[in-house]
């Protein structure tokens, strides 16, 4: 859903996918400051259309189209789609859990080094006695399988699975 907001207001295919992963950045960052009792998305269409408002100020040009009251029209429509089920945080957080549960172990343990216990990947590779490239690899074969799991249970699309 975040990829089809985003194209809703840049055109600029590479632009839509830097501003996605920087969105994901910022949310990921941010994430002890949102409110999961309240829906998620609005929180990261607001981070992200800030993102989009400092792209264009990067560019020095700001589209007509992108006016703050027509940021607000489109939220309310995003906002009518996610009140849909299994769009919830819960919905997709239970998911992922799923999802990660099902990796196998090889893959589980550098996932859950690199991401829950927040280590680098080299220091992911030397707590697994792993070379640095087997490590990567790993993590990548985890990422594409998590990524094929989601996409299974409707939570990702085809288009964010490929970022």
């Amino acid at each position: 859903m975040l990829t089809v907001y985003l194209r809703s207001l840049v055109r600029d295919e590479a632009a839509v996918d830097d501003l996605f992963q920087e969105a994901m950045v910022v949310a990921w960052r941010r994430l002890d400051e949102c409110d999961l009792e309240r829906p998620f998305g609005p929180w990261l269409r607001g981070i992200t259309s800030r993102l989009v408002m400092a792209h264009y100020r990067k560019q020095k040009r700001t589209p007509t189209l992108l006016h703050e009251s027509v940021l607000e029209v489109v939220d309310r429509h995003f906002e009518n789609i996610n009140q849909l089920a299994g769009d919830t945080w819960d919905d997709k957080a239970i998911a992922l859990r799923e999802c990660i549960a099902q990796l196998p172990e090889k893959q589980r343990s550098v996932i859950g080094g690199r991401y829950f216990d927040d280590m680098t990947a080299v220091q992911v590779a030397g707590r697994f006695e792993l070379t640095l490239e087997a490590c990567k690899k790993r993590l990548q074969r985890g990422r594409n399988m998590l990524a094929e799991c989601l996409k299974s249970k409707g939570v990702l699309s085809t288009s964010e699975a490929s970022v």
